[in-house]
């Protein structure tokens, strides 16, 4: 029996749990900061067990380690190189769905002389967009051909009957998360040429994009896209480009909430008592401005413009008290956002993904779009913790029946991994659809 060690209980955590716990030769241990959330995982399964842990007790993390075959950190990121240096230490494989940072690639090395494998990256974005990617860029490949031009879009968005509030958004992931890849600076290539957008201008460059059956939405950059050229083997000359999709007007109100500061996760020793008390700091104005004339006037836009409106709508002008225990902008915001723009019970969210490549052969060109639309289930699992989740819960069965036997830091981009991840995905529903045509001489 394999024992496999599930750390956190969070949003995208159950189906992952559920999946591992079906396998019938594993013993899962779920342990969170919070008993009840592990408990509520388990359901009291035989093979399956839950324990309160709090991360920062190295004694106790290291020892459910050392007992362990394979850990999963479904912890936030900044914990993971700690969870893997002490797999590395007593020879156990880890698993993350999590992008791989300095700190995890430094420790390729030593999990290769442990004879361990440290796979990040093998949730949905980033995870499902890597492996579906590589099935089309080495389709290509192997029929003579090249990249030219590739774009990804990814983007967890309510399903349509369920987009009812004006932001187009809803929280199937950690609100604090979301939020802070708003201040990420974003690098990619266009028309052969890099760009190269600082933070603060993030929402400055979106584009329309259209969805097959879906319509029209914004899509922006995603981080640094350059480096996955590289990690992909491609040279495109056009496109090198990774994006997030939201509903039409939420760069635009995300802009305005930049601009005025909320992103900022300084705690404020001091803070006021009412959101429009809080507003009116942040902006250096007196708590009696009168703040959505001032701001119209500020952003020479009219009293009723959406980002103005959308603030309303928040409550960021309103006498509602601050939440308890938040003391920075952004958590004090990512707290209002997540009790006025959560799932309510029965509502489906959904998942966007659709990757747009330009090949080129020696007497012809090809445009071939893959696209995934993928829904949650109604009083059932998110989308998001499927797409998160399975992938993540496949490739630890694989791991620990001996279908991976890499070492080292990896992600998903070599057909060892995301061949059987794909194909057992595509039979749980999930997985991309992909049309091509043939260009006209360029």
């Amino acid at each position: 029996m394999k024992k496999v060690l599930v750390l956190g209980a969070g949003l995208v955590s159950r189906p992952h749990v559920r999946y591992l716990l079906d396998v019938p030769d594993l013993e899962v241990t779920v342990a969170s900061r919070t008993l009840s959330k592990a408990e509520a995982l388990v359901q009291g399964h035989p093979r399956g067990r839950a324990l309160a842990l709090d991360v920062n007790d190295q004694a106790t993390l290291e020892e459910l380690i050392r007992q362990t075959d394979l850990a999963v950190s479904m912890l936030p990121y900044v914990y993971h190189p700690q969870v893997a240096a002490l797999c590395v230490k007593h020879k156990k494989h880890m698993v993350t769905t999590s992008y791989v940072k300095e700190a995890m690639r430094a420790l390729d090395g030593p999990a290769r002389e442990a004879g361990v494998i440290l796979l990040n990256e093998i949730g949905v974005d980033p995870g499902i967009d890597h492996m579906s990617a590589m099935k089309v860029i080495h389709q290509v490949e192997r029929k003579g051909g090249r990249i030219a031009s590739f774009i990804s879009w990814c983007g967890g968005l309510p399903a349509p009957e369920a987009n009812d509030n004006p932001l187009g958004y809803k929280f199937s992931w950690s609100p604090e998360g979301v939020l802070l890849a708003g201040r990420n600076p974003a690098r990619f290539q266009r028309g052969g040429v890099i760009v190269e957008i600082p933070g603060p201008e993030l929402f400055d460059h979106y584009w329309p994009v259209q969805i097959p059956g879906l319509g029209e939405f914004e899509g922006y950059p995603n981080r640094d896209s350059l480096p996955y050229a590289e990690t992909y083997g491609i040279q495109p000359t056009d496109w090198m480009f990774r994006g997030t999709l939201r509903n039409v007007g939420w760069c635009a109100t995300l802009k305005k909430i930049a601009e005025m500061g909320w992103l900022d996760d300084t705690p404020w020793p001091e803070r006021p008592a009412t959101f429009r008390e809080f507003t009116a700091r942040l902006l250096g104005v007196g708590p009696e401005t009168d703040l959505p004339r001032y701001l119209a006037e500020k952003w020479d836009l009219a009293p009723d413009a959406k980002p103005i409106t959308d603030l309303a709508w928040l409550g960021l002008f309103s006498d509602d008290p601050l939440p308890v225990g938040k003391t920075s902008p952004l958590t004090i915001l990512a707290a209002r956002m997540t009790s006025k723009m959560s799932y309510k019970p029965g509502e489906r969210d959904m998942l966007i993904m659709q990757h747009e490549f330009i090949a080129e052969y020696p007497d012809h060109r090809e445009e071939i779009i893959a696209t995934m639309i993928d829904y949650g289930i109604p009083y059932g699992d998110t989308s998001m913790s499927r797409t998160v989740g399975l992938p993540a819960a496949i490739a630890v069965r694989m791991i620990l029946h001996g279908e991976i036997s890499l070492t080292g830091v990896h992600i998903p981009v070599i057909p060892e991994i995301y061949e059987p991840v794909l194909a057992e995905l595509a039979g749980l529903g999930i997985g991309l659809t992909e049309t091509t045509r043939v260009l006209p001489p360029a």
